[in-house]
Parts: structure tokens; sequence; C-alpha cells
């Protein structure tokens, strides 16, 4: 049942199922597949969602990186806050996901496809790396017919706040236009996430369509290296490519943009944009965490870019919200999978 006073966040992507377990170097050979990468399933990757159902410490765990945000956001927002929207098969991984997301407290929206199986990721963990291989699916249906739909469309309107998944941008290009054209004529805020190193490789001209609508641009060092590649600026230097991020063009100029990019263990860089045209970097040194205290990466970036999101929710400062996002990073790493500790963990800040 839809919250008739809506949710403050919005998210929208990709749905999947991730089919998770261990693997080897072997494995990794036998798919064509790198140790720590995120890549769209071809028909020579078809066989390993079987193969991993087939091992002994195989775990179901709902995914789709902003559906992952979406609950990390909604771990910290008080209650009713996060709306999920995406595209689903008509079938029991569907179910899976939308029971996961009402414990997490996410309202979902999804639209129904009934002619595709719900996507999935296949997700090799070899040590502390993961390699990602997604078959969309249904979650390649996502139309924006569905957007617009006066139910689905009220709800847009009532939320301030619009989080994209890069990873949407091969779906669905008219649906992120839609929230973005929404978000700049009304101020609201607008976040995108570059999701994947392909997305600007080979979705250059989708992207760049839309990244003149967002307020917050998220992305990871190695994500930063291919945007700046694609687009020939000549250097593989963070702190340069945050900079160049935040001053693109911006649709609503009444807001700053605020590039954001994680670098693992190494500091995360902010770029923003001043009225006078200058950019603002600032330097935040992570959370440590012992080598022996980290279970899992896969969907650290996700955590991240929740607990940031929601700190921008919560009208927080940059420097709270980048905190609120490692925290919530350094406790999903310690989890199997793009999960969150229950009972729920109390954030307490490292820095004001």
């Amino acid at each position: 049942m839809a919250s008739p006073q809506g949710y403050p966040l919005l998210c929208l992507e990709n749905p999947l199922l991730d089919i998770q377990a261990v693997g080897d170097s072997a494995l990794l050979e036998k798919y064509e597949l790198k140790a720590n990468d995120a890549i769209l399933a071809e028909e020579k990757h078809m066989g390993l969602y079987e193969e991993l159902l087939q091992k002994g410490d195989v775990k179901l765990i709902p995914g789709g990186a902003a559906q992952n945000t979406a609950r990390g956001a909604q771990y910290i927002l008080p209650e009713n806050s996060t709306l999920y929207i995406g595209c689903v098969g008509k079938d029991k991984y569907a179910d899976i996901l939308k029971d996961a997301c009402k414990k997490a407290g996410v309202h979902t929206e999804y639209r129904v496809d009934e002619a595709q199986p719900t996507g999935k990721c296949g997700v090799v963990i070899t040590g502390h790396n993961r390699s990602m291989c997604t078959h969309l699916a249904a979650a390649n249906e996502y139309k924006i017919e569905h957007l617009k739909q006066p139910e689905i469309w009220s709800l847009v309107e009532k939320a301030q706040f619009y989080y994209v998944g890069g990873y949407h941008l091969t779906v669905c290009v008219p649906a992120i236009q839609a929230l973005g054209e929404e978000a700049a004529a009304k101020n609201k805020v607008f976040m995108l996430s570059l999701s994947a190193p392909f997305i600007p490789q080979f979705f250059k001209a989708q992207l760049d369509s839309v990244l003149p609508y967002t307020d917050y641009t998220f992305c990871n060092e190695t994500e930063a290296i291919s945007y700046a590649e694609s687009h020939e600026w000549g250097t593989t230097d963070i702190v340069e490519i945050a900079k160049k991020l935040a001053q693109l063009p911006k649709k609503n100029t009444n807001r700053p943009r605020v590039a954001v990019v994680t670098q693992g263990t190494l500091p995360t860089i902010t770029a923003t944009t001043t009225s006078n045209g200058e950019v603002e970097v600032k330097e935040f040194p992570v959370r440590e965490i012992s080598k022996d205290a980290i279970n899992d990466t896969n969907g650290a970036g996700d955590a991240f870019a929740g607990g940031f999101s929601a700190g921008v929710v919560q009208g927080k400062s940059l420097e709270e919200s980048v905190d609120l996002g490692q925290w919530l990073a350094k406790l999903s790493i310690q989890e199997l999978g793009p999960s969150y500790p229950f009972p729920k963990q109390t954030y307490t800040p490292e820095r004001s």
C-alpha cells in the first residue's frame, strides 16, 4: 500500500537477484571473467548462473545497485522514506526481491514483465574481489509508460530526491530524463551513479544526455578514469577528473554540482562548484577497518551512496553525508553481499 504522503527518496534502476558464491581463477577463466569487474552477460556466460546455483555455499541476495542503495538509505532514514522502481518477471525471484525490500522498509513499485524472468547477477567471490556478470532479462524491459502512470507519477511528484543507478542507462534513458526534468523544473535533488567502467565507455551518449541534470555525481576511481578516457581528457588524476565532472554543463543552476569519487581504502574526493565558477575540492580519509573484519566488498559503493543519500535527504552537510556513506559502507563490507546488519546499528559521527 503506497504511503499517501509519498516517499522523500525515489530510486530507479534494475532490480536483480544476486546469485553469489565463492569461486576460483579456473571458474573466472572458464567464463572469461576478471577478478574485480562488472559486465553484462553474453551468450558465453549463460552457464554461469546454474553453475553458481549448484555450489553448496550459494547465497541468493536482493541486488541491483540502486536497490542496494535504497535499502541502505532506508536503514538510516525514518520509516516510509524510500521508494524503489524497476522491472521484474512474474516468478518466485521477484517475490524474494519484494519481500526483502519490504523487510528493509523500502516500498517497491515494480513493473512486472510477463515474458522475461527476473534479472540476475552472478557474483563470483575470489578473496576480497568480486566479479559480477549481469543478465538483465526483465530488468531490461522497464518502460517510461510505467513511470508515467498516474498512480506512479504522483509518487514521483511527491518525492523530493531522486537517485538513479547508471546501469539504467542501458535500459530506459527516457525514464531517467523524465526524473531529471522534474527535478530541474522544481528544484529537487537529482543524484546519479556511473555504476561501472563500461557505462562511460559504451553508453557515453546516454550518460552525457542525463549528466546535465545531476546535482550529485557518484563514481569510484576506475569509473572516473573510464569517463576521462572516453571523453579524451588526457588525465588519470582523480582530483582533476572530479573537478571536471563538477564543472560539466548543468540544467538547474540553483544548486551547485558535487562530484563524489570513492577510492576504496584511499580518501574519498569531493569537488563542488561554487557560485563564482570555482571548484572546491575536499578529501575525506575512509573509516579504518582491519582486513580480518572484511567479509565481502560486493555492494560497498552502493552502501556508500545509500548513506550519503540519507544524509542529503536529512539536510546534513557534505562532510557528514560523506561520513554517513563511509559508516554504512564499513558496516556493509562486514556482511555477506550488499547487506546491512540487524539489529540496526546507530550512526555515530567520526567527524563533524
